[in-house]
């Protein structure tokens, strides 16, 4: 199946060429471009694409204000934010608001267009050199939390199994991987993600890892 994009930066030669490289592939089709936030926001709600491309810092609305305006009438569109930002606050940032991804704009074209696909399949995913300040993020959070105090229980009842399934998710193991350890079906464990994901209202399995380590779950 064709996987419809929308590229969202403002630097018009950088559209230009990755719309180039995209179009070089039968499996994706860039059926818009928008230049800054504001217009990302309106295309994405004109195309509901499959993958929205988007720089993270642009003049006007920002990536992360255009992210969530998306997130709140598209829940599940695929945003990849495509930066140059290494900072951990940015990818911190994006990930809350509901982006399935954080990459960096030195990425090499063919995991670009892996992270794309990977991104159109419910996949979640981070520039390799950002996972670590990833980890690390969620790590100090989870510590500080220890230090206040207990960390609250989830608001919504979850399953043993969900809870499960969700510290999984925290240590970043596949479906397939789940599934080994509760020694259940792969198309189970992408039941209980779904489930998770639906009584959390959280979009991407980047999110409930965040919401596990927050919530001291899997430790």
């Amino acid at each position: 199946m064709t996987i419809k994009i929308l590229l969202v930066d403002d630097h018009t030669l950088l559209r230009s060429g990755v719309k180039l490289l995209l179009q070089r592939n039968p499996d994706f089709d860039v059926v818009g471009e928008a230049a800054d936030g504001l217009e990302g926001v309106k295309r994405a709600k004109q195309l509901r694409p499959d993958v929205v491309l988007m720089d993270l810092h642009m003049p006007g609305l920002s990536g992360l204000e255009a992210l969530q305006l998306i997130m709140q009438d598209l829940p599940r569109t695929a945003v990849l934010m495509l930066t140059v930002s290494e900072q951990a606050e940015d990818l911190g940032a994006a990930l809350h608001a509901g982006a399935r991804g954080y990459l960096l704009k030195n990425i090499e074209a063919d995991k670009l267009m892996e992270a794309i696909r990977r991104a159109a399949a419910g996949e979640a995913v981070v520039a390799e050199s950002m996972t670590g300040k990833l980890v690390a993020q969620l790590r100090a959070g989870s510590a500080a939390q220890g230090q206040a105090g207990a960390p609250a229980a989830p608001p919504v009842r979850l399953t043993p199994r969900e809870r499960e399934a969700m510290g999984f998710l925290a240590r970043g193991q596949s479906n397939k991987e789940i599934a080994r350890e509760l020694s259940v079906a792969e198309s189970t464990v992408k039941i209980h993600v779904q489930n998770i994901l639906k009584k959390l209202q959280l979009s991407s399995r980047v999110q409930i890892a965040v919401y596990a380590v927050e919530h001291g779950i899997g430790k």
